[in-house]
C-alpha cells in the first residue's frame, strides 16, 4: 500500500483558507497542485484543452467541497478521485453513446505486447494510450492504472460490466495494432 504524503504546513493553511472561501488561498492551492492535477486529467482526456476543462471543473468541486476533506487522509488522493469522477462525468455528458459493444463481440487475443512495453519509453506508451478512442482510454486508465473493477467502471460510466470488459479488450487490441503500426520493425520480433 502506498503511504499517503502528509500535508505541509503551507498546504494545510491553504486548505483552511479555501474552507473560509478566501480567493487568494484558492488561487494558491490551484497553482500548487496544478501540475499533479493536470497529469491526472491528461490521462483521461483526448486533448490538453479537454484536460484543462476537466481540471478547472475539478477545482471548482474541490473549492465547494473542501469542507468535506479529512486532513488526516491524502489530499492528492482526494483530489485525484475528484478529477477522475469529473473526467467520467465529462465523458458521459459528451460521448456516452459511442463505441459501446458487448463483451461477446470483443476479440480474445492473448496479450503479446509485454516485452514491447518493456522496451518502450514512458512518453511512447503515454502517446499510444492518448491516441485511443475516448471510451477505450477511459476504461484502460480506470482498470489498469487506477485499479477499478469492471463492475465499478460500469457503475461509474453507466454501462454494463461486460461492456467495460469489451472496452478494455478492444483498448488492448488497439494498443497492439498501434505498437505494430508505429514501431514496425523495431518491435516486430516482440509482437506475435
Amino acid at each position: 500500500m502506498v503511504k499517503a504524503i502528509e500535508l505541509t504546513d503551507i498546504e494545510l493553511r491553504l486548505i483552511e483558507g479555501c474552507r473560509n472561501k478566501h480567493a487568494k488561498s484558492q488561487e494558491m492551492l490551484y497553482k500548487h497542485f496544478y501540475g499533479y492535477a493536470m497529469s491526472v486529467s491528461l490521462r483521461y482526456c483526448k486533448s490538453k484543452d479537454e484536460a484543462s476543462e476537466v481540471l478547472n471543473d475539478s477545482f471548482m468541486k474541490v473549492f465547494t467541497k473542501v469542507c468535506q476533506y479529512d486532513t488526516k487522509k491524502s489530499f492528492r488522493g482526494w483530489l485525484r478521485r475528484i478529477i477522475i469522477n469529473t473526467a467520467i462525468d465529462f465523458y458521459r455528458k459528451n460521448e456516452k453513446h459511442t463505441n459501446h459493444l458487448d463483451v461477446e463481440y470483443a476479440d480474445r487475443e492473448e496479450d503479446s505486447t509485454g516485452d514491447v512495453i518493456d522496451q518502450m519509453s514512458a512518453d511512447e506508451i503515454y502517446a499510444l494510450v492518448q491516441s485511443l478512442p475516448n471510451v477505450y482510454r477511459l476504461t484502460f486508465n480506470l482498470y489498469e492504472i487506477e485499479g477499478y473493477s469492471h463492475e465499478e467502471i460500469g457503475e461509474q460510466m453507466g454501462i454494463p460490466a461486460g461492456t467495460s470488459r469489451s472496452n478494455l479488450s478492444r483498448a488492448k487490441q488497439k494498443l497492439r495494432l498501434l505498437i505494430k503500426e508505429h514501431f514496425g520493425k523495431k518491435y516486430e520480433a516482440y509482437i506475435r
